[in-house]
């Protein structure tokens, strides 16, 4: 397989327009929209944090946010998810107002394993609306995180992370999320979400499922049950998804040809990976990218 690897096409950012660097474990900060919104004329260009994720209120006003190619528009009050490695970038509504809540991911495990369920909010970037009534006592727990985190204080890492576990639940209970989670133990759970971070680290050198189970010390058959149960799809299926959304990313983001995304993508065979991205897709490398290329314009 070819170990070519992808030229960096979306900008990699700590905070937006920081350059990137390590992130501290336990890393949690908050600040308002105005901060990088107003300087940079309420547009964000489309970015990527590959070690932190975001939970924004958008408490008046509204906007588009972009992610992987898609658009969702939005508008006040609402809650804004946004999980690491996630491409994404956003327009605002002139004179927008809210805040904006970014963990690490290491931080955002630790919350998580309070609830299994919460883990549903941060599968892919989603906007999730709410009632009228929710939106002035989301903000007041976001003006007190960042107070909390402006000072050090008897309690503050109990308080923040009550906060932050306030605000998940609320966009929980709010959600209209469909894909609600399959009943499984902690095992099967903990051994998805290994392969996952496998995949994200190898997913360019296309190796075959057994090569997966045997690197996480499971039978094929073990991991295909626990892909099921916690993610109700195959270990194929979830590499091919990882190798297809990349694809997604070096169309849109990059000028490089569909014969270089594919050898960066570990595929030997240029015709090969076109018939397997139209399989996905609907449509051919070359259409697609014309296609959103056409809607980015308008």
């Amino acid at each position: 397989m070819s170990s070519i690897a992808p030229t960096n096409a979306v900008p990699n950012f700590y905070l937006y327009g920081e350059p990137q660097r390590s992130v501290a474990e336990g890393f949690v900060h908050v600040e308002s929209l105005d901060d990088r919104s107003r300087p940079s004329e309420w547009t964000i260009q489309p970015h990527i944090h590959r070690d932190l994720n975001h939970i924004i209120l958008i408490a008046q006003g509204g906007g588009s946010m972009r992610a992987e190619g898609q658009t969702a528009h939005f508008r006040a009050p609402c809650l804004l998810l946004i999980p690491a490695t996630v491409v994404h970038g956003f327009s605002w509504a002139s004179e927008s107002r809210g805040w904006v809540a970014t963990m690490a991911e290491n931080y955002l495990h630790h919350l998580l394993e309070r609830d299994p369920d919460l883990a549903r909010l941060f599968r892919s970037a989603r906007a999730v609306p709410l009632p009228p009534e929710d939106g002035a006592p989301i903000e007041r727990r976001m003006e007190q995180l960042a107070q909390e985190l402006g000072w050090s204080h008897a309690g503050q890492r109990a308080m923040v992370e009550a906060l932050l576990l306030s605000i998940m639940v609320q966009a929980l209970r709010r959600s209209t999320l469909s894909d609600t989670q399959p009943v499984g133990g902690r095992r099967h759970a903990a051994l998805v979400a290994r392969l996952r971070e496998r995949v994200e680290q190898r997913f360019r050198e296309r190796e075959p499922v057994a090569m997966y189970a045997r690197a996480l010390g499971v039978s094929e058959s073990a991991l295909r049950q626990a892909c099921a149960r916690i993610a109700a799809r195959s270990p194929a299926a979830i590499l091919d998804e990882r190798a297809l959304l990349e694809a997604r990313r070096l169309l849109l983001y990059s000028n490089m040809s569909v014969s270089e995304i594919a050898f960066a993508l570990g595929f030997d065979d240029p015709a090969y990976f076109s018939r397997f991205f139209a399989r996905h897709a609907g449509k051919s490398p070359r259409a697609w990218r014309t296609e959103r290329s056409d809607d980015a314009g308008t």
